[in-house]
C-alpha cells in the first residue's frame, strides 16, 4: 500500500497478486474441509474463476513489466506462462468431473500443489524484482490495470486458447463476457 499525492491509499500490483494467492489457496482449503459436494462444486468453480482471472491480468500487464524490467524477465515469463497452461489444464479436468467422485478431491490436491508452486516462485523471486526494477508509482499503476482486467477475463479455462497479451486484450473480453453469461443461465458460482 501506498500513499498518493492526494492522500489516498493505492494497492500495488504486488500486494494485489500476492492477497490473490492466499484468496486461491484458503479457497481449496475450503473445499478439503468439506465433504458436501454440491458445496465443492462451487467452491471449484469459484477456484477456477478467481485462478483465470488472476491468469489473465497476469499474461496482459505484469509479464510484459517482467519481461521489459526484470533481468531473464523473458525467460521467467515463458516458464510461467508453461505452468499456466498446466493449470488451465487440470482445472478444465476439475471442470469435468463429478464432485461426488474420488478423483475430484485428487485432482484438487494437484491444483493446490501446483498453484502453491506457481506463487512461491512468483512471491520469492519475480515480485521482489519487479519491485527493485519498477518506480512504485508504475507498480500501483499495474495493480488498476491488473483490477480492471480482472472484471473483463474469462471465468473458465480454455486450454487451447493462447496465453499472449494481444489474445487477453482483443478475444478475451469477449470470451469473458459469454463466460460470464454461461455463468449466469447455469447458476455457476464464480465470487
Amino acid at each position: 500500500m501506498t500513499e498518493s499525492s492526494s492522500g489516498a491509499t493505492s494497492t500495488d500490483v504486488v500486494d494485489i497478486l500476492t492477497t490473490d494467492h492466499q484468496e486461491m489457496v484458503a479457497l481449496i482449503g475450503q473445499i478439503e474441509g468439506t465433504s458436501d459436494p454440491s458445496q465443492r462444486r462451487d467452491l471449484a468453480d469459484t477456484v477456477i474463476a478467481e485462478v483465470m482471472r488472476h491468469a489473465v491480468a497476469e499474461e496482459m500487464f505484469v509479464y510484459p513489466a517482467v519481461e521489459e524490467h526484470v533481468p531473464n524477465g523473458t525467460k521467467e515469463v515463458e516458464h510461467d506462462k508453461k505452468e499456466h497452461d498446466e493449470i488451465v489444464r487440470l482445472m478444465k479436468q476439475v471442470e469435468d468431473v463429478n464432485a461426488a467422485d474420488p478423483e475430484f478431491m485428487e485432482l484438487i490436491r494437484e491444483l493446490e500443489a501446483k498453484l502453491r508452486h506457481h506463487a512461491k516462485d512468483e512471491e520469492s523471486e519475480q515480485f521482489p524484482q519487479l519491485r527493485a526494477h519498477i518506480p512504485a508509482e508504475k507498480l500501483i499503476d499495474l495493480g488498476e490495470k491488473v483490477e480492471k482486467a480482472k472484471k473483463l477475463a474469462p471465468t473458465r479455462p480454455h486450454p487451447h486458447a493462447p496465453h499472449s497479451e494481444l489474445f487477453h486484450k482483443t478475444v478475451g473480453p469477449g470470451v469473458g463476457m459469454v463466460d460470464r453469461l454461461r455463468d449466469k443461465l447455469t447458476g455457476r458460482h464464480t465470487g
